[in-house]
């Protein structure tokens, strides 16, 4: 095969399987979002999220998180940290409010990685190893189903193999499960393993690997009225204390169940009804 043949194929091969992009600007934004195919980091404009103080029935994980991400902006040894729970509790706000708070006297940035997108990992790592900035990598709603084989890949960023988890990078991960895997699948592989112990060790230490759990729980009716005044006090919606109860009351009810997500989508209606707008 002559020289300008094999040039002519790959040539064809760059066409079909473009190189991936570089990394961007890290300076250009606090947030981030990884997609692939291309591998790229998206800048993120504006986070969606919500004020710490607002954050109602968490004070143990807000102190702790809060806690361990300071040290990590400061450069100081910091733990992975697993936030699982009841649905709805706070999780995902908790460590998006938490890299605002910090990042405003200790820049880090935060960067999303989707479940899907864990084979990627390796990859992405590569480019935040090599940036000067500090990193939170942040995975939401973390679970891992029958036969997935996903899980192997977030290893990459808990233990980081020969090279180790980079220094500049931290994993906050959340779950509605604390062993990230469903309690059949681990209950299903004791019973016909021939050694169970071992059988589940690999799936179920997974969660053991992050320095801290973090537990949410369902949330109090005190603690659901509170959620919904801190709300109305914040964004200036007025509303005495009996109809606010009687209301949010209600509204759980048709919900079947309260909990912080309830409470803003209660606020929500609340304040379009009462015609105030939310800052955008």
């Amino acid at each position: 095969m002559t020289d300008e043949a094999l040039t002519r194929i790959a040539e064809a091969l760059e066409r079909i399987a473009p190189a991936p992009l570089a990394a961007p600007d890290f300076d250009g934004a606090d947030a981030f979002v990884w997609h692939t195919d291309p591998d790229r980091l998206v800048p993120v404009a504006r986070v969606n999220r919500v004020d710490i103080a607002l954050l109602i029935g968490v004070d143990r994980a807000r102190d702790t998180l809060l806690a361990n991400t300071q040290q990590f902006a400061r450069g100081l040894p910091a733990n992975n940290a697993l936030l699982w729970g009841a649905r709805g509790m706070g999780k995902t706000s908790l460590v998006k409010a938490v890299h605002a708070t910090v990042n405003v006297d200790n820049p880090v940035k935060i960067v999303e990685l989707q479940r899907e997108d864990l084979p990627s990992v390796g990859r992405l790592l590569a480019h935040l190893r090599s940036s000067d900035h500090r990193f939170i990598l942040f995975c939401d709603d973390l679970s891992f189903s029958h036969d997935d084989e996903h899980y192997k890949s977030l290893k990459a960023v808990l233990d980081g193999g020969i090279e180790g988890r980079p220094e500049n990078v931290v994993l906050y991960a959340t779950s509605n499960r604390r062993h990230l895997m469903p309690r059949d699948m681990i209950e299903n592989e004791r019973s016909t393993a021939i050694s169970p112990s071992e059988a589940t060790e690999e799936k179920v230490s997974l969660s053991d690997r992050f320095g801290l759990w973090l537990g949410f729980h369902p949330c109090s009716q005190d603690e659901y009225l509170a959620m919904i005044r801190g709300y109305c006090d914040a964004h200036g919606v007025t509303i005495d204390d009996d109809d606010l109860r009687a209301q949010a009351i209600e509204w759980q009810a048709t919900r079947g169940g309260r909990s912080g997500r309830v409470a803003w989508q209660f606020f929500l209606d609340l304040a379009g009804r009462v015609g105030v707008k939310l800052p955008q």
